[in-house]
């Protein structure tokens, strides 16, 4: 089963497990956007909007390169310089902004085939320092389960090294859609991250609700990467500087997020 745009409801899951055991899991929703439809979308929609206040709202700039260039074609030129033929719709899963703020750790883009064949997942990584990172990986096989991996390219988090494999386990949108991230090093797991939702329909109404159980989600969001990140410096891991010398990242005005 594929979809179009739609609306998830579900939960993320971080779970630390060396040098010490540490969890963090809360609730969330997602839209899920065609980029073919985002401004029919905003027209039909009281709550929703792209590249103006409201509500919900929907900006270019807080994704890819933040430029002019359109996002699908941003998109686009990721697949070709991978050499993943993905010519189809392509499905952005992320947050978005609630009264004018957002901050999405991770963003994904389902790129399909004029088949309808899901061909590659571009894994849209932005963290606290203002910066932003996209792993493009191929799909493999019939796109109903999707294993995939990489090396680390990104610094994230402090408290993680840049000497890192993650391995991705992903149920693409459907009725459910899931995504598991695995991190190991040289002597194996060191982290698990895991997003799920259930699929709602994209109206009016279901976007109320969903503002209504999360008024303020997206600043909860980046509350709770502060506070945990500092639970875990008080459980004395070790911190690892920042050097964009072992990042491949481009900067991202700080004003995007305000």
């Amino acid at each position: 089963m594929t979809v179009g745009s739609a609306l998830y409801l579900g939960s993320v899951t971080h779970r630390r497990v060396r040098p010490v055991l540490h969890l963090l899991r809360y609730r969330v929703f997602w839209l899920l956007l065609d980029l073919r439809e985002i401004d029919q979308i905003s027209k039909s929609l009281r709550l929703f909007s792209r590249n103006r206040f409201n509500a919900l709202s929907f900006f270019d700039r807080d994704y890819c390169d933040g430029g002019e260039t359109p996002l699908g074609a941003q998109i686009q030129e990721h697949l070709r310089k991978a050499d993943v033929p993905a010519d189809g719709k392509i499905l952005l899963l992320s947050m978005p902004r609630i009264l004018g703020y957002v901050f999405n750790p991770l963003s994904l883009y389902f790129c399909y085939d004029v088949g309808d064949r899901l061909k590659a997942i571009v894994y849209e990584v932005h963290n606290t320092f203002g910066e932003c990172h996209s792993y493009v990986l191929p799909v493999e096989g019939d796109g109903k389960t999707i294993n995939q991996q990489c090396e680390k390219a990104f610094y994230v988090s402090p408290f993680l090294g840049m000497d890192l494999r993650y391995e991705f386990k992903v149920t693409p949108p459907g009725n459910r859609l899931s995504v598991a991230i695995r991190g190991y090093d040289s002597t194996g797991l060191v982290i698990a991250t895991s997003l799920s939702g259930s699929l709602r329909p994209l109206t009016d109404r279901a976007l109320l609700s969903a503002l209504v159980t999360f008024p303020f989600l997206t600043l909860k969001v980046i509350a709770a990467i502060h506070w945990h990140a500092l639970r875990l410096y008080l459980k004395g891991l070790k911190i690892y500087e920042h050097g964009l010398a072992t990042a491949v990242a481009r900067d991202i005005p700080s004003r995007k997020y305000k």
